[in-house]
């Protein structure tokens, strides 16, 4: 309690890990960096290893609500991904690859039938040395965080950022980055 002008003014500290506001710029160099994308709330935040550095208006898939499992479903991926490549000559201004399909994507996927054992090894084996998967099977890819815009749902499963967005994340974003994208 603060008296303010002989008014007694009860003052609030927000809790520790709250969030920054979205105007708040990144710093320059982010240790160990991570980033969550929650679908539900079309966020995607930027960690420092547990400190949340901040937060950012996203869109999804078309078909946002179900987990990606096959090409062409237009669905957002959910799981446990890292940034496996990054693109400066994005048609969506910036992007950073994901890397789906990851070995539960596989796995999955071998189960239902939708992808080849060689399909399935070829999967695994990109998952074990933090390369991008192939992207031509029937669970698709091409996953990335990009630009061209938040305000709809519109990508064919990426997550999009505006414009002024990703160019402040991709820099400070380096491949091997640990995404979880979250229901």
């Amino acid at each position: 309690m603060r008296l303010v002008a002989g008014i007694a003014v009860l003052v609030l500290a927000l809790p520790s890990g709250a969030q920054p506001d979205s105007s708040t710029a990144l710093p320059a160099t982010i240790r160990e960096p991570r980033i969550v994308v929650h679908k539900a709330r079309r966020e995607l935040l930027v960690y420092s290893g547990s400190t949340l550095l901040k937060t950012y208006r996203a869109a999804l898939g078309g078909n946002p609500v179900p987990p990606k499992t096959r090409q062409g479903d237009r669905a957002t991926p959910e799981g446990r991904y890292v940034i496996c490549r990054k693109n400066p000559q994005s048609r969506f201004v910036l992007s950073l690859g994901l890397s789906y399909p990851n070995a539960a994507d596989a796995e999955r996927g071998l189960a239902a039938g939708l992808i080849t054992r060689p399909e399935h090894r070829r999967i695994l084996e990109s998952a074990r040395t933090g390369a991008c998967p192939p992207w031509n099977t029937p669970l698709g890819g091409e996953i990335f965080i990009h630009g061209s815009g938040s305000a709809s749902d519109w990508t064919l499963g990426c997550v999009a950022l505006d414009d002024d967005d990703i160019r402040e994340l991709f820099p400070r974003i380096p491949t091997g980055t640990p995404v979880v994208i979250e229901p």
